[in-house]
This record gives C-alpha cells, structure tokens and sequence, in this order.
C-alpha cells in the first residue's frame, strides 16, 4: 500500500542465514574467519578440521542467533572441549542462559549430530584480543553506511554475548588499545559490511580484534542488532539515529551510492564511534 521497507527481506533472509552472510562478505572482500564446508555430523567435523590443520572451531547453527546451539569446540592432547549454552536434559535440547562446558566426546558427538540435520556453519576459532582479564569483541551498529553506536562484550570465555551474563567493557580503552589506525580500519571494514546488504537501513556487525590489535574480521552480521539500550551518539540512540538518516537524506544518498557502485561510496566518511 505504498509503504517503504527499511530493511529489505532478501537482505534479512540472507542476514538471517550464517552461510550464505558468510559467502557474501567473504565475496566482498570483507574478512571473515575461514569455514569449513558443510558437515553432516560429528565425524564428518573431526575430519574437516583435521584436514584444516584446526583445533578450535565455532559451530553455529546455520539459522540460529543469539548464540542458541553454538559450540566453541577445541580438540586437544587431552580430549574434547565444548562450551555451549545448550543444556541436555532427559527430554531433549534446550537453549539457556548458563554457559556449560561438555568434555565427553560422546556427549559432544551427540550434540552436534543432532544440531546437524538443521544446518550448520563452522567457522574457524580466531583468538580475540583482551582487556584485563576478559577477551573482548565488538557490536557496531551501522546506520545508513555510517558506524554510530558501538558497544563492547567482555568474557571470561569464548561466547561474548552479553544476555550470557557477560559485561559490557569499556570502549574507550578498547580504543587506546587498538590505536587509532586499528580502529579506523575496523570502522571502514563494517562499512563494507554494511554495503554487502545496501538496501537495509541499519545492520548489526560483531567485530573482533586478533591477538596484537593489527588484524580483525566480522563474526557475523545481525539482521536485528539494533537494541543497544542506555548507548548515545550525538545524543541519539539507535533508533533516533535512523530517523535521523531518514530525515537527513542520508539514507538516500547511501542507497543510491551503493546502487551504483555495489559497495558503500561512504567508506571514507565512516565516522569513529561516539564522536
């Protein structure tokens, strides 16, 4: 009836499936972590990662979010590893709020066999940088082809998601640690992020620094990673900075830069976070 779609739903579709957001920005040129080809079970994992020379993997499901079903997986000298939020219990899997750890690789085998037949995706585990004594990774809200708000998820273990319980970490000394080259460069690679999905007016991107704060890489792109309460860029949170973009022309000129170019022509203003 003549009404405009913020975020279009092939964009969402492809957001809201892990392969084909990793096949598309890895396309573009957006650095990602290394996957593995699908993997129908357990052994065919094992395989996979031996044949990669990989000893800690992600395995997401292909179609989840908010960490539902993910392993941190890591095989070592000593056995296996998993650090999930799924709890198994007597009548089958649930998702929840506390992070265990399995270390029986039957138990392990049995979860990822039973995940598989729904899809998945394995990334390869890349070692986050650190703040004190947590590792650290980023959610950055790009509005319109600009990164504006910026929230920091700080962990004692692999899974940063703050719903966890983990705790948000401070992003200005995240930003000293990183230098202002560093982060310049992780706000132009959201952008580019970002134009990978050029017809929707904001995406949520987790961003991870590496060991040593020089390399980064997207860990996902989020179709609805815009609920970032009590956080301020030029006094407007998230959705008062879409208005914004809206009513400033902004989306426009994006949309129709990345129209022509395939990529966000607004690389060079992206704006550092906060300022």
């Amino acid at each position: 009836g003549g009404a405009e779609l913020l975020n279009d739903p092939g964009d969402v579709a492809a957001l809201c499936d892990k392969r084909r957001c990793h096949a598309r920005l890895s396309a573009a040129g957006v650095p990602v972590p290394a996957a593995l080809p699908p993997i129908g079970g357990y052994d065919e994992l094992r395989t996979a990662m031996a044949a990669a020379g990989w000893a800690r993997v992600f395995v997401k499901p292909t179609h989840g979010s908010s960490a539902a079903g993910v392993l941190a997986f890591a095989v070592g000298p000593r056995g296996v590893r998993a650090v999930t939020p799924i709890e198994v219990a007597p009548d089958g899997l649930f998702n929840s709020l506390r992070v265990r750890t399995y270390d029986d690789e039957a138990t392990v085998a049995a979860l990822v066999d039973r995940l598989a037949p729904e899809g998945l995706h394995v990334e390869r585990w890349l070692p986050k940088a650190g703040l004190r004594d947590r590792v650290v990774d980023l959610r950055v809200v790009v509005v319109a082809g600009r990164p504006t708000h910026a929230v920091v998820r700080a962990a004692t273990g692999p899974l940063t998601n703050l719903h966890l319980g983990n705790a948000r970490g401070d992003l200005a000394e995240l930003r000293a640690a990183a230098g202002p080259a560093a982060w310049a460069a992780a706000m132009q690679t959201c952008v580019r992020a970002a134009a990978c999905f050029p017809r929707s007016l904001h995406v949520g991107v987790d961003l991870m620094f590496q060991l040593g704060w020089r390399r980064h890489a997207v860990a996902e792109v989020n179709a609805f990673g815009d609920l970032l309460p009590g956080v301020l860029a030029d006094g407007r949170d998230t959705y008062a900075e879409q208005v914004h973009a809206l009513t400033s022309g902004r989306w426009e000129r994006w949309r129709a830069a990345a129209a022509v170019t395939g990529a966000g022509t607004e690389v060079a203003e992206a704006v550092a976070c906060g300022s």
